[in-house]
């Protein structure tokens, strides 16, 4: 591979100017944009030694064939322009998002004579006012009808409300009471539109306006007696009460804003969109965005705010976000202009607004969770994944049964590792297992004795006469734990295809680990979590799979259930760690037991060692030195 772009710039082509720049494939589709504040800078990044580029950022450029790149007076046009050409061309290269579902909204369609209120998924209705989103419809329903009780608007169709109109008959909503617009007969158009602006009012935060007024006119009809009227004022305030009790105040009465909580890792991102409105979240939104190149936490923070708000939706006074974008002054000036007045990105860092960003961020790592084992586990997904990996890796079968080892350890010492087992792609937890490890060198050390005590079962000779169930020794068990297994012990049947964590040494040491088995027909890769890459055994280079891809899903998946089953594992250990037991001991603090661990390289070398073998470590006296022998041997 050249290490130079055929079709990279000359340097004093380049503006120094802000701007907006397209990559463009050799049949001129837009492959990424992106914007900068100084384009001769940003773009010589893409155009440096191909070798050194981050791997994705790798397989754009060279997909690519042709950039070209548009001048722009300030920075706030930049942003204006890179989000007008994502939307119309939707690069690749770019962040993809994709909404859980189409959330309901509760519309005011204040561009008709006489506005009415609706649930509705459309977010294009003309001069119409949206509240929400709702997490379900009949969240909407429930809303809209204690409103109403309030403040009685419009709820008919357009179709029942012409009819009525021009025929002078109460629509039939009006007639049961569930319609209060011009067409019950009972306001005029006039009258209505002021219903109407204050059910938007409220909707929109001024819950105190509304509930001192009732409790005043409530006040005021029972000292008049009249006891019908301040029942109809204590109904319509039990309403107001009743929807506020649904969203409880998690800021001040008086702060509207919008809190982003994101949560993600190389491969995807999750955010939760709280609106709150009077200090009440009013509704929540989650989407998931599949990241194609690596992309920082501001970066995704500002992309996320240009789609937010992009379609002209309702902008508050403040956006709360986990980081700052790089560009967050042109943000704000950006949603000024469309909000027509000032706006504050901050970020949440101290009281309620923390608490709450915590809370967004809880919720967004949950979607993450859900996000990523609704792929692995729907059977098309599972299929796909299964077919991808077996022509990306070239292997002669699909892997129906793949095995994924980790190492983990705590400062080099409690070195564990695990085993997690994937069937069809669905795990097995049944078949998981856990490993100690005494003494090693590094973790590719390691990585080679569990595997060597792995792959040892293979070629384990099977029982002539073996029972339905029989008492074996199984080599995989920790301290030769004796258990009970069935005709065919189910670790004799070899995996299509071993997963490492890790890059290239770890993948080397498993392939010596095959080599030394006599297991070379054995399938083997490792991926690396900081780029996602997946290595194989003898290449210089790794095998990149597409971010969108669900076999690069499968194997995330594998690695992440590999590495919380070994922590899990460690974990237990540590409860009996010799670390606990060293802290009994007097004499002995934290410094003095990371120096004999130091001296001594292992646990087992420091528990066979003589008291005058620790009498060498400096700072253990005689006294100490016996102390610490007789505590291991008793313990």
């Amino acid at each position: 591979m050249a290490d130079v772009l055929p079709y990279k710039p000359e340097q004093g082509e380049i503006p120094t100017e802000p701007g907006v720049y397209r990559f463009r494939d050799a049949q001129g589709r837009v492959l990424y944009v992106g914007k900068a504040k100084n384009l001769r800078q940003r773009l010589s990044n893409y155009f440096a030694p191909l070798r050194t580029l981050h791997e994705r950022t790798r397989r754009m450029v060279t997909t690519a064939a042709s950039v070209e790149w548009t001048v722009v007076p300030t920075d706030v046009d930049s942003l204006q322009l890179e989000y007008m050409w994502i939307k119309e061309f939707d690069p690749p290269f770019n962040v993809r998002y994709k909404d859980d579902k189409s959330y309901p909204f509760m519309a005011i369609t204040l561009g008709d004579e006489a506005p009415r209120v609706m649930v509705t998924r459309n977010r294009k209705i003309p001069g119409a006012r949206y509240f929400g989103p709702y997490p379900k419809v009949w969240a909407v329903h429930d809303t809209i009808d204690l409103m109403i009780k309030v403040f009685p608007i419009r709820t008919c169709s357009d179709a029942s409300y012409k009819r009525a109109m021009s025929t002078g008959r109460p629509c039939f909503p009006g007639q049961i009471g569930k319609c209060g617009g011009p067409c019950s007969m009972t306001v005029t158009i006039e009258e209505h539109r002021a219903i109407v602006d204050d059910f938007v009012a409220f909707m929109a935060g001024g819950d105190e306006r509304f509930t001192k007024e009732l409790t005043k006119r409530m006040l005021a009809a029972s000292a008049a007696m009249d006891y019908e009227a301040a029942a109809k004022y204590r109904d319509q305030l039990a309403s107001i009460e009743a929807v506020l009790g649904k969203s409880a105040l998690v800021l001040p009465a008086d702060e509207d804003a919008d809190l982003f909580g994101i949560a993600e890792d190389e491969l995807a991102a999750t955010v939760q969109h709280f609106t709150i409105r009077g200090g009440r979240v009013r509704g929540v939104r989650a989407t998931t965005i599949e990241k194609e190149l690596d992309i920082s936490g501001a970066d995704l923070v500002d992309q996320v705010l240009q789609r937010a708000y992009g379609e002209g939706v309702d902008i508050p006074r403040r956006v709360l976000v986990p980081s700052l974008p790089d560009d967050a002054a042109e943000l704000e000036v950006w949603l000024q202009e469309r909000r027509g007045r000032r706006v504050e990105i901050a970020v949440a860092q101290r009281g309620q607004r923390a608490e709450l960003m915590r809370t967004a961020t809880l919720n967004a790592q949950q979607a993450l969770i859900r996000h990523k084992t609704r792929r692995t586990s729907d059977y098309v997904a599972r299929t796909q994944a299964l077919t991808d990996l077996q022509e990306a890796l070239d292997l002669d079968t699909a892997p129906l049964r793949i095995e994924c080892f980790d190492i983990s350890h705590l400062g080099g010492t409690n070195v564990v590792a695990s085993m997690v087992v994937f069937e069809d792609g669905l795990p097995r937890k049944d078949q998981y297992r856990s490993f100690n490890i005494a003494e090693t060198t590094d973790d590719t050390d390691s990585m080679y004795q569990v595997l060597m005590r792995r792959l040892a079962y293979l070629d384990r000779p099977e029982p002539e006469d073996q029972a339905d169930s029989a008492v074996v020794t199984d080599p995989l068990a920790t301290d030769a734990e004796v258990v009970t297994t069935r005709k065919r012990p189910r670790f004799s049947y070899p995996p299509q295809l071993l997963l490492v964590d890790g890059g290239k040494p770890q993948v080397e040491a498993a392939a010596r680990a095959l080599r030394d088995s006599g297991h070379t027909e054995i399938g083997l890769c490792g991926i690396a979590k900081r780029l996602e890459e997946v290595w194989l055994p003898g290449e210089d280079f790794p095998v990149i799979l597409p971010r969108t891809s669900e076999a690069l899903y499968l194997l995330q998946r594998l690695r992440d259930e590999a590495h919380r089953f070994a922590i899990t594992h460690q974990r237990k250990r540590r409860r009996r760690d010799i670390s606990t037991v060293l802290e009994e001991i007097p004499g002995l603090g934290a410094a003095r037991i990371k120096t004999l661990l130091k001296h001594f390289g292992s646990v087992a070398a420091l528990k066979a060692a003589a008291p005058d073998a620790i009498q060498e470590v400096p700072g253990i006296g005689p006294t100490l030195a016996q102390s610490i022998h007789t505590r291991l041997r008793s313990g």
